[in-house]
């Protein structure tokens, strides 16, 4: 059934609601986009909405006329709100851009899962945010202004909200507060809902006598009425608050949530590609060594090259890990807009990088990415597959890399410690997947480079030292090169440091410096990339296949990843062996299966880095304590909603206890009649104001209330104190009377009555 035609100011005051819980729910999505282009559609596509939602409600338009409204909007505003970029002039929707609108109202949603955020504008990523909003602020005015029951609109912000947490980053945009002041909003305007509907029944319904005492009595009964939920809703927000503050006082919130991104498999997993550290010496093949991979413009003196960064070792190869095994360099996204990199302490570099000779999926980046926009006649077909991981730094396109390619790179080159810094630098918290048991020669020579140093900072430096001072370089490329076997596997580790001298390359020194570090309680990782010694910060700097390198970062509680360079300085080999060689007893099996954890002694481990236990979860039990979680938490949110209702019953509850156990039959008679007077009123029956409990008795009707009446009268005035039988009796009759008024009424209507405030602040009888 509909309802008549809203009032001017019920229609202010609720689009007022509207648009404020949508403001409020909107806060979910913004972690999602955090851009201007955002908050421009949020505000027109609000405006819009609302203004179709309230034009049906005042000419009473059929509802498919304004869903049909909708829909035109969604046509005409879709284009230049949701996917600026192929609008005309900026307002005007193009056919493409149509295109796109609709393809993003089908697929935008799965994208939005699969994509580094936040996305900004980026292509048609806007349109599933521009139909929600769309969607909650048209149907959920249209449910306020036009139906017969209004509170209903209330579910169109929460599911706004709800979606934008779902669709979100697992990183909660100030949770408990925009959780919170949804839930006090919601609250305040169901009890506008209320006391709207009581007003406009007391002035329909407002009594018989003149006009103006009537008026004079509406105007009274709505003031006292709307102080009363003011104070009732004081009381439900007080009590929301209390119980969100001691949920997280029991449950501290977790540093990420579970959300659907969660449990989206990532189109891009690097297990599927050969580790870049594999193909280090085809760089110094004669072909390769002199070749220009990469033409530069803009790198500063020293930095680096980044092609891929490694952190899982299995005693073979060192490669990029797979997400969700401890592993921070296995998970890749799409990145559609830029990082934010304002906290981050460095200097802002801008780079322009042609590509020649390199080829391949990894995307050489320098420093840490802040935006990246390709050049070129394949520019559109790389940004739609750049994939980057912004743990490791490492970027990749599934198209690969080849010449002509190019691209402008925006980044960070972090602060380095200096050496001596590096000496006091304790282990970071980084998780990363377990080693297999190292070679027997590598802990021997960490243990003869630091064994004897006290503090963890200092015994990788010292390690790092020892290294640089045994080791000489050579590739095993060139005719006059010593002998140098490629690979890094567990065998080739134990050979670098068994031979009579340690020769190698920045492969072995890398890979074997990593495991020190982490042998020494140190998240360490592999990094391999291009280390131009002759940068042209103001000129062009050209790439080589000699440029190639590999080093290695290091985790620190005080610096985060920190870029160590084990390599030794290239110096003359000497032709025979020393005199005293270090003896090193080999072992039996020279590469040992990575099944277990190592013993690390507890002194060398960080205070906060957690290991790796190495074996698989049970997908079944992983499955389990997942709906576990999830259901613990859902409990745990329906109590903190129910937590208003459930503290008025309780109030209730405890307030008859009190009344029931008083110590005099006098007080027990007085508190069963108020008992009885509080149901009436918790029921919806309005006695007069300073009315006796006769007249009271009689607003409800029956014999019974009167009978009531009549004893609690006769108690209270009577020449003699009741007696406690009298008591018991009288109590009897109000647990009669209580369950009699529910008679006759659904259940919603009795849930209404246990939970009504009226009795808790409104009117009663003396």
């Amino acid at each position: 059934m509909k309802r008549r035609r809203p009032t001017v100011k019920f229609t202010v005051a609720t689009t007022a609601m509207m648009w404020l819980t949508t403001a409020i729910a909107a806060t979910a999505l913004w972690p999602i986009y955090e851009s201007g282009a955002f908050l421009l559609m949020l505000g027109v596509t609000t405006v819009v909405a609302s203004a179709l939602a309230i034009t049906g409600a005042v000419f009473r338009f059929p509802a498919h006329l304004v869903a049909l409204s909708g829909v035109l909007a969604y046509v005409v505003l879709g284009v230049p709100l949701a996917v600026p970029g192929e609008a005309r002039y900026g307002v005007l929707p193009a056919l493409p851009g149509l295109a796109d609108l609709g393809f993003g109202t089908i697929a935008g949603w799965k994208q939005l899962l699969t994509i580094t955020l936040p996305v900004g504008s980026y292509e048609s990523l806007l349109v599933p945010a521009f139909v929600l909003v769309l969607g909650t602020v048209l149907v959920g005015l249209s449910v306020a202004l036009r139906t017969r029951v209004p509170e209903r609109a209330v579910i169109a912000p929460v599911i706004l909200f709800i979606t934008g947490i779902l669709l979100g980053s697992t990183t909660a945009f100030v949770p408990v507060a925009s959780a919170l002041a949804l839930t006090a909003t919601l609250l305040l305007w169901l009890i506008f809902f209320r006391w709207y509907r009581r007003r406009t029944t007391s002035r329909r319904y407002g009594g018989a006598g003149d006009a103006g005492e009537a008026s004079t009595r509406v105007s009274e009964d709505a003031i006292f009425v709307g102080a009363r939920s003011v104070l009732a809703a004081a009381l439900i927000i007080a009590i929301a608050a209390g119980g969100a503050v001691a949920a997280t006082a029991f449950v501290p919130p977790a540093g990420d949530r579970e959300v659907l991104r969660s449990a989206i498999v990532q189109p891009f997993d690097p297990r599927d590609y050969p580790s870049p550290l594999s193909g280090f010496r085809r760089y110094h093949q004669e072909t390769n060594v002199d070749a220009t991979m990469l033409t530069v413009d803009g790198l500063p003196e020293g930095a680096r090259i980044r092609i891929a960064t490694l952190d899982t070792y299995d005693g073979v190869v060192y490669s990029v890990g797979a997400e969700g095994r401890n592993s921070d360099s296995g998970s890749f996204t799409l990145l559609p807009s830029r990082f934010d990199r304002s906290s981050l302490d460095g200097t802002r570099v801008s780079v322009d990088v042609s590509v020649d000779g390199y080829s391949g999926l990894w995307l050489p980046t320098v420093g840490a990415l802040e935006s990246i926009r390709f050049t070129g006649q394949g520019a559109s077909g790389l940004r739609g597959s750049f994939y980057f991981n912004d743990n490791s730094r490492s970027a990749a396109v599934l198209g690969e890399l080849g010449a002509g390619d190019g691209y402008r790179l925006s980044s960070v080159l972090p602060v380095e410690p200096t050496p001596e810094a590096l000496t006091r630098v304790t282990p970071g918290a980084s998780q990363l997947p377990a080693l297999p048991v190292l070679p027997e020669e590598l802990t021997v020579a960490l243990d003869r480079y630091s064994g004897q140093i006290q503090g963890l900072g200092a015994r990788l430096s010292a390690a790092m030292t020892g290294i640089r001072a045994e080791g000489y370089i050579s590739h095993g490329v060139a005719d006059d090169e010593p002998t140098s076997r490629s690979g890094h596997s567990a065998d080739r580790i134990a050979e670098l440091f068994s031979g009579q001298q340690m020769i190698g390359d920045e492969e072995q020194y890398a890979v074997a410096a990593a495991l020190m570090a982490r042998e020494i309680g140190f998240p360490a990782r592999v990094v391999v990339g291009f280390a131009p010694a002759d940068a042209v910060p103001d000129g062009t700097t050209v790439v080589t296949g000699a440029d190639i390198s590999a080093w290695i970062e290091v985790d620190t509680a005080e610096y985060g990843w920190v870029t160590i360079d084990p390599t030794p300085p290239k110096r003359e080999i000497p032709e025979r062996a020393p005199e005293e060689p270090t003896q090193v007893a080999r072992p039996q099996s020279p590469v040992q299966p990575p099944a277990l954890d190592r013993d690390v002694p507890e002194d060398q481990l960080a205070p906060e880095t957690a290991q790796d236990e190495g074996d698989t979860a049970d997908p079944l039990l992983a499955l389990v304590l997942l709906v576990l979680q999830v259901s613990a938490w859902t409990l745990l949110g329906i109590a903190i909603l129910l937590s208003p209702f459930l503290a008025i019953m309780g109030a209730k509850l405890r307030r008859r206890h009190l009344r029931r156990s008083a110590l005099s039959p006098l007080d027990r008679i007085s508190g069963g009649w108020h008992e009885f007077a509080d149901a009436v009123v918790d029921h919806g029956y309005a006695p007069p104001g300073g009315a006796t409990r006769a007249e009271y008795a009689e607003t409800v009707g029956g014999v019974e209330p009167l009978l009531l009446a009549a004893a609690a009268d006769r108690a209270v005035f009577g020449p003699s104190d009741p007696s406690a039988t009298e008591a018991k009796q009288v109590w009897r009759s109000v647990e009669v009377l209580r369950h009699s008024l529910d008679r006759g009424l659904t259940r919603r209507q009795r849930l209404r009555a246990r939970i009504s405030l009226r009795s808790l602040g409104g009117k009663r009888t003396t």
